[in-house]
């Protein structure tokens, strides 16, 4: 059986559900897919190889819904405040449906900074590009929209960073973010 870069990716994730970032092995992933360890490998060269890319895939889950509220048309305002919404509603998730995975994705994470950074950028990349649009019809006053941009994921950090998970689901966080966000745009407002 031929296995697709996708199943194997889907079924990684399973084993590390299983068994956790320290234990799962390569052949756990052949073995669950019924294919030998070889049929892997010819997707992903090493175990670190896959656990990139298991870390790139799930990173990149946020990517398309983002992108598509950085580049919607309409005012900067509110869409930069959809964009940070839906951002910290898909942390939330992830953190609170699958705590488990959630905690091995967190040691994959540790693992690849090179995916991480990447990642980051790219957020902060869809958040310069709703600045610049709000700069360009004369909502926002920034000289910079890159430079706000990286200000706005640092004074957001709370909201989306994992290792402020624990807050996520704690009362009155909701208020807190609603309170970040009219200040982050009281403050962008030409």
């Amino acid at each position: 059986m031929c296995e697709t870069p996708a199943r194997i990716l889907e079924t990684t994730e399973d084993v590390l559900r299983r068994f956790g970032p320290a234990k799962a092995t390569v052949v756990d992933v052949a073995r669950a897919l019924g294919v030998s360890h070889g049929s892997v490998y010819r997707h992903f060269g090493s175990k670190a190889a896959l656990r990139e890319a298991v870390t790139q895939r799930w990173l990149d889950q946020s990517h398309t819904t983002l992108s598509a509220v950085a580049d919607a048309e309409g005012p900067a305002g509110p869409r930069l405040r959809e964009w940070l919404a839906a951002l910290f509603a898909a942390k939330r998730r992830k953190a609170g449906d699958d705590p488990e995975l959630f905690a091995t994705y967190m040691v994959l994470v540790g693992e690849n900074s090179g995916v991480v950074e990447r990642h980051v950028e790219t957020m902060i990349g869809q958040l310069a590009r709703i600045v610049a649009s709000g700069v360009r019809d004369g909502e926002f006053t920034a000289p910079d929209p890159a430079a706000t941009a990286r200000a706005l994921w640092d004074a957001t950090n709370r909201f989306h960073d994992p290792a402020y998970a624990a807050e996520w689901s704690r009362p009155g966080i909701d208020e807190a973010f609603a309170t970040v966000c009219d200040l982050v745009l009281r403050g962008l407002r030409a």
